[in-house]
């Protein structure tokens, strides 16, 4: 009689290089979070002083944002799945984000759920404008750029930044709420039966 295999009870979910951006993403993003704090509300900017230096530091690290994902996106055949993966909604997806009851439904969710590709994608929209509109509050420095111009990039990239806060703020309250979660994007690896309970679809692929 052949023995039975044994199946692991803990599963591969994300690649070194995958963690690694999360974490230079994560303090990059904490940088801007300060920096940007301490430019914007007055009395940090009296407590803080040295603007000059604070404002060079938020943009070097604005600028510094997008590469170790871009950098990764480079050598990661695993990142680049995820990528496609987030940016795929299939009629699973819609269903999940309709249910309330979603994660007892048995929903067949694949690695990632409907809320985590939504929130991806409005991640990646602010963040492009965020970019671009904090290239245009650079630009009077050497460009004649209209009044105008510069007054519309500092509202649009001040609504953005404050709503790009409140969606990371939702991030940060889910990840304590799903402690496995966590564990995963530590060590690379998560829970056979929290894969199977929150993304059963992607549970069955692994072996």
């Amino acid at each position: 009689m052949g023995a039975t295999m044994h199946r692991p009870d803990r599963i591969p979910r994300f690649s070194p290089a995958e963690r690694l951006v999360h974490r230079s993403t994560a303090a990059l993003v904490g940088v801007l979070a300060v920096t940007g704090a301490a430019l914007y509300v007055p009395s940090l900017a009296l407590l803080v002083g040295r603007r000059t230096a604070v404002e060079a530091v938020h943009v070097v690290a604005g600028l510094l944002l997008p590469v170790p994902t871009l950098a990764a996106l480079a050598v990661s055949a695993s990142l680049r799945a995820d990528v496609r993966a987030l940016n795929r909604m299939t009629g699973t997806d819609w269903a999940w984000l309709r249910r309330r009851n979603r994660r007892h439904a048995g929903l067949p969710v694949g690695k990632f759920n409907g809320g985590q590709k939504l929130a991806a994608a409005v991640v990646a929209g602010a963040g492009l404008v965020l970019l671009g509109t904090g290239l245009l509050l650079l630009a009077p420095a050497r460009f004649a750029l209209p009044v105008g111009v510069r007054q519309g990039a500092t509202i649009t990239h001040d609504l953005f930044t404050f709503g790009l806060l409140v969606l990371l703020a939702g991030h940060v309250w889910l990840a304590y709420r799903h402690p496995e979660a966590r564990l995963a994007l530590r060590t690379g690896s998560v829970d056979r039966g929290y894969a199977e309970r929150e993304h059963p679809a992607w549970a069955r692929e692994v072996p």
